[in-house]
């Protein structure tokens, strides 16, 4: 049993045997995708504070010293995106700050909102204002918190991590697997195109690996929703003492992940955290978001390679390097669960519209 499945009515039946012949994949039972994509964007880290202290993660800061943009600093960031031709605002936060972070919540509340979900609503409009699309990935949310912010957002996302009950998670506010997985259940419930992920080297075991990936696939196919699902080792930094998982590794990883995945699911692996040259041939044909603005917060030893560095990627891979919105192509039209459009008639008006940011949108749709 999944920890935290029965707590969050998360019902998944995998199969022990779909288990068992994903153990059983090699990189030598996969190739390289025909081409490469990547998004352009700005990372707006809405806060630091987060309920949660996972031993990998240098995102967060301790009550009393964790940063709240103001809707100021929103738009500069956004501005500047805009400007250098980026099409994806990425707002990311630790998930609900606790009681702790009083200064954080007093602050919500001098500026008129009284959660984050509610002030992440105000940043995805100055967003859409400066002409970028919202893609949010505020952690674990409740259906009610993340309907009050799907309409204005393109994607949205949220890293499974692993079906598994690490001691990386440990702690009195541990990251429970079971809300993860019903997170991307509400996405899917909510008809929002998402991103999930694996993160590899956290004390899962191989089962736990094929588990996650497994489940992942499960939730994808009730709601076809997941646009893509990332592959990403654990990177050394200040809190991590483990280890960073090796190469062959990855590689492993990689395989089973394009294997348990259908073929409309990207597989994502970021190129400032691996060696994304030596695991193009595991079926990887995606390289995330990359910023000409803003840094990694999240990892922020890790500088974001230039598109040249992309390009160069694409060229040794003897493959074409294509940019995207950060809602994929398949979503742009059609409804998911219940009918529900996949986009927003918000969301749907700045793709359409006819400025410059609506065009710059159009532009990467016909590379």
């Amino acid at each position: 049993m999944i920890p935290g499945a029965a707590e969050y009515d998360v019902d998944l039946a995998i199969d022990p045997e779909d288990t068992e012949r994903l153990l059983a994949v090699t990189p030598d039972d996969v190739g390289p995708a025909p081409e490469l994509t990547f998004a352009r964007n700005v990372f707006v880290p809405l806060t630091t504070a987060c309920r949660y202290t996972c031993t990998y993660c240098t995102y967060y800061d301790v009550p009393g010293q964790a940063s709240l943009l103001s809707p100021e600093e929103v738009r500069d960031v956004c501005r500047r995106g805009s400007d250098a031709g980026c099409t994806e605002a990425l707002f990311t936060f630790g998930d609900d700050p606790d009681d702790r972070y009083t200064a954080v919540h007093d602050q919500l509340a001098d500026w008129g909102h009284d959660s984050i979900h509610e002030y992440l609503r105000e940043a995805c409009e100055i967003a859409l204002d400066e002409g970028l699309l919202p893609h949010s990935n505020p952690g674990d949310q409740t259906r009610e918190q993340m309907a009050h912010v799907a309409d204005l957002n393109a994607s949205m996302g949220v890293m499974l991590e692993t079906t598994a009950d690490v001691q990386a998670h440990g702690g009195p506010r541990a990251k429970s697997p079971g809300q993860r997985l019903a997170t991307i259940r509400t996405a899917g419930e909510l008809g929002v195109p998402f991103t999930t992920g694996v993160l590899v080297g956290i004390g899962e075991t191989w089962h736990d690996r094929a588990e996650s990936l497994l489940a992942i696939r499960e939730l994808h196919e009730r709601y076809d929703h997941v646009q893509e699902v990332i592959v990403q080792p654990v990177a050394t930094n200040e809190r991590w003492r483990g280890e960073t998982p090796g190469v062959e590794t990855l590689r492993r990883v990689v395989a089973m992940a394009r294997v348990a995945l259908p073929e409309a699911v990207s597989v994502q692996v970021p190129p400032n955290l691996a060696p994304v040259r030596e695991v193009l041939d595991c079926g990887v044909d995606d390289l995330g978001g990359v910023s000409p603005v803003t840094d990694d917060h999240i990892n922020p030893d890790y500088a974001w390679p230039a598109l040249r560095e992309l390009e160069a990627i694409a060229e040794d891979a003897a493959v074409p390097l294509c940019e995207r919105l950060p809602v994929y192509e398949r979503f742009l039209d059609g409804s998911g669960a219940n009918d529900r459009p996949w986009l927003s008639e918000r969301v749907r008006a700045e793709l359409d519209a006819p400025t410059a940011a609506g065009e710059r949108y159009r532009a990467v749709l016909s590379d």
